[in-house]
């Protein structure tokens, strides 16, 4: 391995524009929609509407029925894989990741098996795919469903297993903007069908997997992939790469990797502020999030269990922000002092977002600088 003297060192800054540059954040990127969430890897989608905004800061002309237009004809899904949360991912990345982040649905099943004593777990497995199969299901059918099986197991037990032991996708409308539905489950294979795979090579296997993530997350350290994947035991992936990898260091000495093409733009590249919603991956995907989120405010997007969207001010948490859809409002909260020519961009950016995410709200339009708890 070489010494540590030999790796160039990537300051804060210089991993903060590397990585809004993978991320699409510097500057909109003339791309389709698929292609955007392929490259991402997927996004975040805890909730309804975050991967909405998430492709609106990165995308020239975006308008959410893109999106929503690619969750009808099947061609994205919303299914639990990265870190066991919701995201929305290409039908190929779907069937792809799913199977390599089984190990954490393995040990979150772990914690339930006392309420699952007597089940037999390949016959539920079984039962519960040819429930969902038949039809789409909300979780309280596939749990009434397995009861009738194991009256004497605990309900949510049965209902972890299902969804831990089974690729599920949350099918349409659920997930299509501005439409509303319940939660109904199915399996990726019965929803997919015969859909046909329509981004560029995703990469198989964890290898492949480490590439991609490099290519939209790096320069990264292993920890920093274990952290995004909800992985483990990952450091030997990165080290049969390494030929092929270029190294650096951070500030603390932390070892990290990229693909030598990739764009590592200036420390003093100009980045715009971005609107981005909650759980947006940025502020997810690293075990050191200083890259993008400076010390000091940590913990400043949540409030007891509520996470809030947030505004990129020069490459870097700065602010909140809340959209009064019903009157196309926006409102920004800082956590510090801008400049008027800041101040000026920040509106300009807001204004866009409503233009483009409220439209027909019927309001002013208009972006003001106060509490988002107001």
């Amino acid at each position: 391995m070489a010494s540590r003297t030999t790796h160039p060192v990537l300051d804060t800054r210089s991993l903060n524009r590397a990585t809004l540059a993978r991320q699409l954040l510097l500057s909109r990127a003339e791309m389709p929609a698929l292609d955007a969430v392929a490259h991402l890897l997927g996004l975040q989608a805890q909730n309804v509407k975050p991967p909405y905004f998430q492709l609106h800061a990165r995308l020239a002309g975006f308008r959410p029925d893109a999106l929503a237009g690619l969750m009808e004809s099947r061609r994205v899904v919303r299914m639990v894989t990265l870190r066991s949360t919701l995201h929305t991912h290409t039908a190929e990345d779907a069937l792809t990741l799913r199977p390599l982040v089984q190990a954490p649905r393995d040990r979150e099943l772990g914690n339930f098996r006392k309420g699952l004593v007597g089940v037999h777990l390949e016959r539920l497995t079984e039962l519960a795919r040819g429930f969902v199969e038949a039809e789409p299901r909300t979780m309280a059918e596939i749990r009434e469903e397995l009861l009738k099986h194991w009256p004497d197991a605990e309900p949510q037990a049965l209902s972890v297993a299902a969804r831990c032991l089974l690729p599920l996708v949350q099918v349409t409308p659920r997930g299509v903007w501005g439409r509303s539905g319940q939660v109904r489950l199915t399996t990726v294979e019965r929803w997919l069908g015969d859909t046909p795979a329509e981004t560029a090579g995703s990469g198989t296997g964890v290898e492949g997997l480490v590439v991609r993530y490099l290519r939209a997350f790096g320069p990264a350290s292993v920890k920093d992939m274990q952290v995004w994947a909800g992985l483990t035991r990952l450091r030997e992936s990165f080290e049969r790469l390494r030929p092929r990898l270029a190294t650096f260091r951070d500030a603390n000495g932390v070892e990290l990797f990229d693909l030598p093409d990739a764009p590592r733009p200036p420390a003093d590249t100009p980045a715009p502020p971005r609107f981005l919603p909650e759980f947006d991956n940025i502020l997810l995907s690293h075990a050191d999030r200083t890259r993008v989120v400076p010390a000091g405010l940590k913990g400043r997007t949540w409030t007891g269990n509520q996470a809030h969207c947030t505004l990129l001010l020069d490459g870097f948490l700065a602010g909140l922000w809340r959209l009064d859809e019903d009157g196309g409002r926006l409102t920004v909260e800082l956590f510090g002092r801008a400049t008027r020519q800041e101040k000026d961009a920040v509106v300009a950016e807001g204004e866009r977002l409503v233009t483009d995410m409220a439209a027909g709200a019927g309001g002013t339009g208009s972006v003001r600088f106060g509490s988002i708890h107001g």
